[in-house]
């Protein structure tokens, strides 16, 4: 079949054929929706009919994955991190040390708990948080670090974990794209004080919207407990049927960051396909990364201690020899010509319009306060260049098969030449 006209006036390399879609329900999933439907509990504050809700069951489930004692759902990513933080301590005024490239979220949950985030530089190849980065931008104000696993990459967990211990501060593990991923053969999300995760639309874990906070620290597990249901927490025993599902213990003040019955009925069936799911988005990227290599690209790395990758998006560097052109036209061309929604990374924290602490005057709480949260103070190179240079695309396209990743590389080869030489676009 030749290739067909797009809307930009290229030429396709598919032909209409679609890509996979996301999210792809789990054998059972429709059943196990319907069993919340009908069963007359669809939240974990609904009255106990003596058996365990379909959170706890997630939380048992995904612990057990992950190899870790504690999990605690929540409504969301932002959710699980901002509990996090306010479990480990992070209160007005404290500095927290995050990287400056990332989704917005990072830096909008630290401002949300009265906190300050300080962006640091991220690792050029793997675009996670630099260890040495990090370090320097520790003052007496900082009381905890936010790691973010990148896309397809695992950061350098060994490294930030000694900066954390050296100088007493508490470790957040955000894993929200990387359901699944090991480091020294151990699930990622379990080297932290706690570990979050997202199960958001777009999530390799989906259930629309969710999350999760992980951890082995009791003490730190039962004040997450406290802040995601309304400074309620389960019960010691099993209720018996009618009475309510949790208790409040006057402990600590909460919010209501729940995960429905429906959302956690949903991510006890999709997590038995995630590993199968990771596997083959992991040997199409790895197929690709060959591909893509050969015309001169840069696949984005990952540290040398990871053992199993997962592919929330599959990024990659440009050539060397188009450093100095923007990617968001190679972006746009790519997009037209595979019909598959090709961007730029994020754009450096202290640049993305999504984080504008400014325009809520809730932050304006403190003299000077507002003028710590302006994040126009920075410019860190290696974000900056990654920026420019990189571009990604969503896991679902992973989950297709060798000739996909053929057209993509078909794609980038035509692209790339026509950026090589512009005389003949």
């Amino acid at each position: 079949m030749g290739a067909a006209p797009s809307a930009h006036g290229t030429r396709t390399v598919r032909g209409g054929r679609p890509w996979p879609h996301w999210p792809q329900p789990a054998p059972g999933a429709e059943a196990a929706l319907l069993d919340v439907l009908h069963s007359g509990r669809w939240s974990i504050a609904s009255p106990s009919d003596g058996t365990p809700t379909q959170e706890e069951r997630f939380a048992e489930d995904f612990a057990a994955y992950l190899g870790v004692r504690h999990c605690v759902p929540t409504a969301s990513g932002t959710a699980a991190l901002m509990t996090a933080l306010e479990a480990c301590g992070v209160g007005a005024g404290d500095e927290v040390i995050v990287p400056a490239l990332s989704w917005a979220a990072s830096a909008s949950t630290v401002a949300g708990v009265n906190a300050v985030p300080v962006f640091a530089d991220v690792d050029p190849d793997t675009l996670c948080l630099d260890p040495a980065a990090a370090e320097a931008a520790i003052t007496p104000a900082t009381r905890a670090i936010v790691v973010v696993h990148l896309y397809s990459a695992v950061a350098d967990l060994d490294g930030l974990r000694a900066v954390a211990d050296r100088h007493g501060l508490a470790l957040i593990e955000d894993s929200a794209q990387a359901h699944g991923a090991s480091y020294r053969g151990r699930r990622v999300g379990t080297f932290g004080d706690v570990g979050t995760f997202s199960t958001h639309h777009t999530k390799v874990l989906s259930s629309g919207e969710g999350g999760a906070a992980v951890t082995d620290d009791p003490v730190l597990a039962r004040r997450i407990e406290h802040l995601r249901a309304d400074g309620r927490t389960r019960s010691p025993r099993r209720p018996a049927a009618g009475l309510p599902e949790l208790v409040e213990t006057g402990e600590l003040m909460g919010s209501n960051r729940c995960l429905s019955e429906f959302q956690s009925a949903l991510l006890i069936a999709q997590l038995k396909v995630l590993d199968e799911q990771n596997a083959r988005r992991r040997d199409n990227a790895e197929l690709l990364d060959g591909l893509l290599g050969k015309l001169g690209c840069r696949p984005q790395a990952t540290s040398g201690q990871t053992t199993a990758r997962t592919y929330f998006g599959y990024a990659v560097g440009l050539p060397d020899s188009l450093r100095d052109q923007p990617s968001g036209p190679v972006a746009e061309a790519l997009t037209a010509r595979l019909g598959l929604h090709v961007r730029p990374v994020y754009r450096p924290l202290y640049e993305s319009p999504l984080y504008a602490p400014g325009t809520r005057r809730r932050f304006d709480f403190a003299p000077g306060h507002l003028k710590r949260l302006d994040p126009g103070r920075y410019d860190l190179p290696a974000a900056d260049r990654a920026a420019r240079t990189f571009l990604t695309f969503h896991h679902a396209a992973l989950l297709g098969d060798a000739s996909d990743m053929r057209d993509i590389a078909a794609a980038f080869r035509h692209v790339l030449d026509l950026r090589a030489s512009p005389a003949r676009c």
